[in-house]
């Protein structure tokens, strides 16, 4: 119970933006959110298609991200409502009630749409038509995204376990379990699939990779040792989804670092003193990260050099980066979202997709970018200084 309650009080103090976690009175201390300035706009973006999800998500924080599978999205709103939509038009073609209070997900692969809740279930359905194959009890809530691969769902625990769950039946495969600290942020990464390893951060400031058909372990590293006198200083946190690039894996801590690290052997190959509970996102050469502050850094992903850092957006809130075309995009506690050129960190555009936050990063497929708001609202945007696929 006692780590239930801190992680809500830790994910409060990171969720409203000027507010201090300690009751500061010092106002730059405090960091009130950033106002929005006049600019010219350099992109064009305009709206695609508006759908809904379902009637919103109350709870702060919930780890419920759009998915795709190339020609449909996918997104859940925590009343238990999964709905799938045309990617291009956004017909939405259906829905399914699993009447769970889902918190983590979707994952989509392998024709599976999977999803855990906060009551420690599982629950997957048919890609195509909606209809429930399977739920499972973890015994532990779920903040993050399942990992779908070819024959298990990866599922991350707030008890520090990673559970391989049989693709067909459910069933627990097999499952690991890394020692957690007392206090954490609330959340956690999701894991990722990358050929034969299943990838993953942890509360306790490491990230390791586990064989995808038996759990065995390839390594374990220590991305950032806590350091501090206080727990609150200690706090290490590997919140953000890692990502797994060519032969290269990117971890970024709570009170850490950014690290580049070897995917077969762990091997840390470069780091970068910056802190984030939010996220990671990348293109060809670059690696994004938004910050606790509100800054973004871009780096580049061979060296960890720093490029550009855009502190415009001071304490609202910020989602991961995601790379749009020759632009960076995130998304704010207002429902603005926000376009910067990859290259420079100038801001090329902005939008309003309606008053509530966006928690979870903007997911593109194709020419799309879609943004998924706390109200339960899928946005489809396109940049209209491009010619459209057809």
């Amino acid at each position: 119970m006692l780590r239930r309650c801190t992680w809500l009080l830790l994910a409060l103090a990171a969720a409203l933006p000027g507010c201090s976690w300690f009751g500061s009175d010092d106002a730059k201390d405090a960091g009130a959110p950033a106002e929005l300035v006049d600019f010219e706009p350099t992109l064009r973006i305009r709206k695609a298609w508006r759908s809904g999800v379902g009637d919103g998500n109350e709870v702060l924080r919930l780890a419920l991200t759009p998915a795709s599978d190339g020609t449909r999205v996918f997104a859940a709103d925590h009343d238990g409502r999964i709905a799938a939509f045309d990617a291009l038009r956004g017909k939405r073609l259906w829905r399914t009630d699993v009447d769970l209070p889902l918190a983590g997900g979707p994952g989509v692969a392998s024709g599976y749409v999977v999803a855990g809740s906060s009551d420690g279930y599982v629950v997957a359905l048919d890609a195509v038509t909606g209809e429930e194959r399977w739920r499972a009890n973890v015994a532990s809530e779920v903040l993050a995204a399942p990992a779908v691969g070819s024959a298990h769902a990866y599922v991350r625990t707030v008890d520090g376990k990673l559970i391989a769950l049989d693709l067909l039946s459910g069933r627990q495969a097999w499952f690991v379990q890394q020692t957690m600290p007392r206090l954490s942020v609330r959340g956690t990464g999701a894991p990722v699939v990358d050929r034969n390893f299943v990838i993953c951060g942890f509360d306790n400031g490491r990230v390791a990779a586990y064989a995808t058909a038996d759990g065995s372990v390839a390594w374990d590293v220590l991305v950032e040792p806590p350091t501090g006198r206080t727990e609150v200083e200690r706090l290490a946190d590997i919140n953000a989804t890692v990502q797994v690039l060519g032969e290269e894996v990117y971890a970024v801590g709570y009170q850490g670092r950014l690290a580049a690290l070897a995917r077969e052997s762990g091997q840390l190959l470069w780091t970068v003193e910056f802190s984030s509970y939010s996220g990671l996102g990348a293109d060809a050469q670059n690696l994004y990260a938004s910050g606790d502050a509100g800054e973004i850094i871009a780096v580049e992903r061979a060296s960890g050099r720093e490029l550009w850092r855009q502190a415009q957006l001071h304490a609202r809130d910020l989602t991961a980066p995601t790379a749009f075309h020759d632009s960076v995009v995130v998304g704010d506690f207002e429902g603005w979202v926000h376009f910067y050129e990859a290259a420079t960190g100038q801001l090329q555009a902005r939008l309003h997709v309606g008053s509530a936050r966006i928690t979870s990063a903007p997911l593109v497929v194709n020419d799309l970018l879609y943004v998924l708001t706390d109200d339960g609202d899928l946005v489809a945007l396109r940049d209209a200084t491009k010619p459209r696929e057809k």
